[in-house]
């Protein structure tokens, strides 16, 4: 399913469709082949026959179809810790993924006074550029969605899980990661910013 779409084109720009429901079976295929995508991406040996790109989220928009759906896949990092040795040893997380979801028609219903950024930057599975700069982003941000029983969800994100989902969900308004970085100042922050690693 590496049918991405790169930046330049028009899907990329346009705010999608709400989804109705009850969902479309197509709807809900969509948004399972999307977090299997994701999953995929993130196994080094199928990412490497597949030819895929790690990514930790993925929107509908992305793969031309302008409707509100986004796949969110985290995982968890592993721990190091010393053994009796001295010797390192990697602890496996108790769960594998810190969110692992697909999300029909999120949005973000309340946020933080705080912004936040990744310090290496972001990166998105449709530009193929490295842009620097910090991509300025709500440090918390709760999200109202709907799951694929048509079920209403409210989740309160903090940190790297709230940039996630804020990447995905710009996906879907038409907005791309760089449209958040300060042109004349790439690096610039706002007072109190968080920067994560």
């Amino acid at each position: 399913m590496d049918d991405i779409i790169r930046e330049g084109n028009p899907t990329l720009r346009e705010i999608a469709a709400d989804v109705e429901f009850p969902l479309s079976d197509e709807n809900i295929i969509l948004g399972e082949k999307m977090l299997n995508f994701l999953r995929n991406s993130q196994d080094e040996v199928t990412a490497e026959k597949m030819g895929l790109r790690a990514g930790v989220g993925i929107a509908a928009p992305q793969l031309d179809v302008s409707r509100k759906i986004i796949a969110v896949l985290v995982p968890n990092a592993e721990e190091i810790e010393e053994n009796e040795k001295g010797e390192e040893v990697v602890i496996p997380p108790k769960e594998a993924y810190s969110l692992a979801t697909v999300m029909y028609n999120p949005r973000v219903v309340s946020h933080s006074v705080q912004d936040a950024a990744l310090a290496e930057g972001e990166g998105c599975l449709s530009v193929d550029r490295d842009i620097p700069g910090y991509v300025i982003r709500h440090a918390r941000a709760t999200i109202e969605y709907f799951d694929k029983e048509g079920n209403k969800k409210k989740i309160k994100l903090k940190g790297y899980n709230a940039i996630v989902v804020q990447h995905e969900i710009d996906h879907i308004n038409g907005i791309m990661f760089f449209d958040r970085i300060n042109p004349k100042n790439p690096f610039a922050t706002t007072e109190g910013m968080l920067l994560l690693d």
